[in-house]
C-alpha cells in the first residue's frame, strides 16, 4: 500500500490547539467498523456503547515535563533539550546521562556544558549519535525528578503552537509511570468520575504501560508503507491485566483499548494463539491493512495525522474507506483533531 492511500485534507484551523474545560465535553464519533456507519455524540456518551461483561484497557504512562530551556555556559547561546530516554546506568561511567535530542543541535558539541535554571541542574554534552541526538550527563544536588518538574515544560507535539495553562491537561488522569515523551492522547477525555461510571456498568477496566516516544510524530517517509521502519517503544502488560483480558475473552466480551498505544502493547505481547502474556519488552510493532488483531476488538481514539502510521493502525481495525469516509464527515462537521481534540469509537 501507498502513504497516499492514507491521505485526508484538513483545514489548519481544525487542529485543536487547546484542552476543553471539561475533559468529557469533547465530540465523540462512534464508527461501526463492519457498515461503515457513524453516529455523532458526545464523549460522555461513551456508556451508550459499553456493555457488561467487556474490559477497557488504559495507558497508564505520565508525561515527563522533558523539555528543558537553559544555555551552554561558555558562550551564553540559548539551548533546548527535550529528554528521550534515560540511559542504562554505567553506560557511560558514572552519573545519570540521558539520550536527548538539542536544538539548535549545530552548536552543541562534545565536551559542551549546559545549566538550566541558574545552575541548579547542570550537563556535559558527552558523544553525539546516530541520527544526531546527544549523550549528556546530568549534574545536580537533589532528587532529578524534584527538579525536572520544577524546571522542565511539557513536550507538546509540533502542531500545538499555544502555550500550554495548566500542565495537567496533558497528562491523563490516571497516570502513574513516568517515562513518556507524549501523553496517551484517547485517554484525555476520561475523568475518574467516568471511569467510575465505566466500572459500574460491569466493564472491567485494566492498565498497561508503554512510554510513548516522539517517534510517534515521525513522518512516514517511504512511498511503499511496508519499508518503513517503526520506532521502538518499552511497553508492559501485569499479571492482573493478562488475566482480566483472558477472562474477558472466555466469556465473550469485548476488549476495548483506550488509544493506539494500548492497543500496540496488547497486540505486541500476544501470543500466536491470540492468548495475552503477562511480560515486558520493546515492541516496534507495525499495524496497517492486512493486519488480523488477536487481543482487541474496538478502540477509543483521537483523529490522527494524515499518511501517519497511527491512521493506519486505525484503517487495519476499521477498514480504509470506511476510516476516511469518516474523517471527510469529521471535517465536514468541524470536529477538533489531533492530540487536544475529539475522540473516535471505533465498534
Amino acid at each position: 500500500m501507498k502513504k497516499s492511500d492514507f491521505y485526508y485534507d484538513l483545514p489548519e484551523e481544525l487542529i485543536a490547539q487547546v484542552p476543553l474545560t471539561d475533559r468529557t465535553a469533547s465530540r465523540l464519533l462512534v464508527l461501526d467498523r463492519q457498515t461503515g456507519a457513524v453516529k455523532h455524540q458526545q464523549f460522555r456518551d461513551l456508556l451508550q456503547f459499553l456493555k457488561p461483561g467487556d474490559c477497557m484497557i488504559l495507558n497508564d504512562t505520565k508525561v515527563l515535563p522533558a523539555r528543558l530551556l537553559g544555555e551552554r555556559e561558555d558562550s551564553g547561546t540559548q539551548v533546548e533539550v527535550l529528554l528521550l530516554k534515560r540511559c542504562p546506568e554505567g553506560a557511560y561511567g558514572e552519573g545519570m546521562c540521558w539520550e536527548v535530542l538539542v536544538r539548535p543541535g549545530r552548536r552543541v558539541r562534545p565536551g559542551h556544558r549546559l545549566t538550566f535554571g541558574n545552575g541548579l541542574l547542570k550537563a556535559e554534552v558527552l558523544e553525539i549519535i546516530d541520527g544526531g541526538n546527544r549523550i549528556i550527563r546530568f549534574e545536580f544536588d537533589g532528587v532529578f525528578e524534584e527538579i525536572l518538574d520544577q524546571l522542565g515544560e511539557m513536550p507538546l507535539p509540533p502542531y500545538i503552537h499555544e502555550k500550554l495553562q495548566d500542565r495537567d491537561r496533558y497528562q491523563t488522569v490516571y497516570a502513574r509511570e513516568e517515562g513518556s515523551a507524549a501523553a496517551p492522547t484517547a485517554g484525555l477525555h476520561f475523568t475518574q468520575e467516568l471511569l467510575e461510571e465505566v466500572r459500574r456498568l460491569g466493564v472491567q477496566v485494566g492498565f498497561v504501560t508503554l512510554h510513548v516516544g516522539l517517534g510517534t510524530f515521525r513522518p512516514v517517509k517511504e512511498d511503499d508503507i511496508e519499508d518503513h521502519e517503526m520506532h521502538s517503544e518499552f511497553c508492559i502488560v501485569s499479571e492482573e491485566t493478562a488475566q482480566m483480558v483472558r477472562d474477558c475473552k472466555a466469556r465473550g466480551g469485548r476488549v476495548i483499548a483506550v488509544g493506539t498505544t494500548s492497543c500496540r502493547t496488547l497486540e505486541s505481547m500476544a501470543g500466536e494463539d491470540g492468548q495475552l502474556q503477562a511480560g515486558s519488552k520493546s515492541t516496534d510493532i507495525f499495524i496497517f491493512p492486512g493486519y488480523k488483531f488477536k487481543v482487541i476488538d474496538a478502540l477509543v481514539t483521537n483523529f490522527h495525522l494524515p499518511e501517519s502510521t497511527l491512521i493506519m493502525l486505525i484503517s487495519a481495525l476499521a477498514g480504509r474507506e470506511n476510516v476516511l469516509a469518516a474523517y471527510e464527515e469529521a471535517v465536514k462537521e468541524k470536529y477538533r483533531f489531533f492530540s487536544f481534540g475529539d475522540a473516535m469509537f471505533i465498534v
